[in-house]
């Protein structure tokens, strides 16, 4: 089969790699986007080698479950070993012997058919599109934060960043609250996010720093991270989102003085996503952006590292 083989940081289209053969449920994929993580991988983080891609859409063509037989699904990344206390608590993510879609022993979704185990699988209703579908795991990872902690109705709430991901957390957590302010560099991506009555910032100012209960890294920067410690408030919390590949050291020392909450935040519940697309209550039609087929990798990745483009697109 066709696939985006990652070695040594050095990506490139195979014809000829061999598809999985491993028990589990084959899926083709029928759409795969390209995500923050996977751009990071290409730069060097996590040290993978394989098929990358792990955000996706596809078709069931072979399943012991065969109610799955024949459906559209999406999939959960984190597969783990079923035996540990954090495998009995739904928490694979977290397992010693866990492989990822696309990120740790496991090939990804840059190919023409990948393989989950059919409990990672759930079915998409007809009524959300493919491009939609794509967005499942990401905004599931927005829908983890408040799965982690609870925000106070009433707090200050400040995302850093503007990107695909940041849109998505700001959309879920307007659900629930109305004090959220985007600060981001890109007027054309911020005006997106008006119309749901978030207020968004090109830049911080100092009238900003310390007047945040909440502060949500989502840039994967290690500016970004520098402004989140900028603006939030002395002992208010910290939530990283993004992976930050930086081998630089960033002083910590302010959090210490402010006493700072840090939470790191992953993967998240796909069930409330699905619904969350289904029934309207998040919308992603506007950041749909480009949809190259996989031969066309090269360019579908320099679009997905544009900063004025949105989701970019593979369809195997």
């Amino acid at each position: 089969m066709k696939a985006a083989f990652l070695d040594k940081n050095k990506i490139s289209l195979v014809d000829d790699y061999q598809i999985p053969k491993s028990g589990e449920t084959l899926v083709k994929v029928s759409l795969a986007g390209i995500c923050g993580t996977d751009l990071e991988m290409i730069n060097g983080y996590a040290s993978f080698s394989g098929v990358i891609g792990h955000e996706f859409v596809g078709v069931v063509v072979d399943s012991e479950n065969k109610e799955l037989l024949g459906k559209r699904v999406v999939g959960e990344i984190n597969v783990g070993c079923d035996k540990c206390s954090f495998c009995k608590d739904g928490l694979e993510r977290h397992c010693s012997q866990r492989t990822v879609l696309g990120i740790y022993n496991r090939s990804g979704a840059f190919a023409q058919y990948l393989s989950l185990p059919s409990k990672n699988l759930h079915i998409i209703p007809d009524s959300i599109s493919d491009e939609q579908a794509v967005f499942v795991e990401p905004l599931a990872a927005a829908f983890e934060i408040e799965e982690q902690l609870k925000i106070e109705n009433d707090s200050e709430i400040a995302i850093i960043g503007d990107g695909k991901l940041a849109q998505l957390i700001c959309r879920v957590l307007k659900i629930n609250h109305k004090n959220i302010t985007c600060f981001g560099k890109h007027q054309n991506k911020l005006q997106l996010l008006s119309k749901f009555g978030i207020l968004t910032k090109l830049g911080i100012s100092e009238k900003n720093e310390h007047t945040f209960d909440v502060v949500i890294e989502a840039t994967g920067s290690e500016t970004g991270f520098i402004d989140t410690m900028r603006l939030v408030k002395p002992r208010g919390i910290v939530i990283l989102k993004s992976t930050i590949a930086s081998k630089n050291k960033l002083d910590l020392a302010s959090a210490i003085v402010n006493e700072i909450t840090f939470v790191g935040s992953r993967c998240g519940p796909f069930r409330p996503a699905i619904h969350a697309l289904q029934t309207g209550m998040v919308t992603v039609d506007d950041l749909i952006d480009t949809v190259y087929p996989l031969e066309d990798l090269d360019n579908a990745l320099a679009a997905a590292r544009d900063p004025d483009k949105l989701k970019v697109f593979l369809r195997p």
